[in-house]
């Protein structure tokens, strides 16, 4: 397989960002140092809401990232909202968590998947779920009300409101 060069021409930008550059940034927040954000006109931020050290709120040209009042996001987290993303609020979400929305289309063997098309699918986390250390999310997930995703879980379908779901991927455990 033959692969041409290819120029890269635009970055994504410095993730440095100007709190009014937010499309909405509520009352009481606390970026950590090192939070990086990606199309801040974008995503939107309730009041009361913590982001860890290091996280990257990585907004998109499109769609949006809604991050609900009360909403605790932890240290070195990956939030990516090019299919959308909206979190409830008081949503606890630990540590180096991924969140994806988009993937690569894989119906064509005849193109490396690298440039195949992206899917993009919202993820939804409603209010009061929590999601534990190193969780990854995939695109087109529902995370139900109070439902918990146990640490280092993969989660590729939907967990129902109250549930705690937990593995690779992830299973419901019991419910709350």
């Amino acid at each position: 397989m033959k692969i041409d060069r290819i120029k890269m021409n635009k970055s994504h930008g410095t993730g440095l960002f100007d709190l009014k550059d937010f499309k909405r940034l509520g009352e009481n927040v606390t970026f950590e140092y090192g939070v990086l954000v990606f199309h801040p006109e974008n995503i939107e931020i309730g009041d009361n809401v913590y982001v860890g050290h290091y996280t990257i709120l990585k907004g998109y040209y499109k769609n949006k990232m809604i991050i609900g009042d009360h909403t605790w996001i932890g240290q070195q987290c990956f939030l990516h909202s090019a299919g959308g993303l909206e979190i409830g609020r008081a949503v606890g979400i630990g540590p180096r968590v991924t969140i994806l929305t988009s993937q690569h289309e894989l119906s064509n063997r005849n193109i490396p998947v690298y440039f195949s098309p992206l899917e993009f699918q919202i993820v939804k986390i409603e209010d009061g779920a929590d999601i534990g250390t190193g969780c990854i999310i995939l695109p087109g997930v529902t995370i139900g009300e109070g439902a918990v995703v146990g640490a280092g879980s993969v989660v590729t379908k939907d967990v129902p409101a109250y549930e705690i779901w937990a593995g690779v991927p992830a299973k419901m455990i019991r419910m709350r």
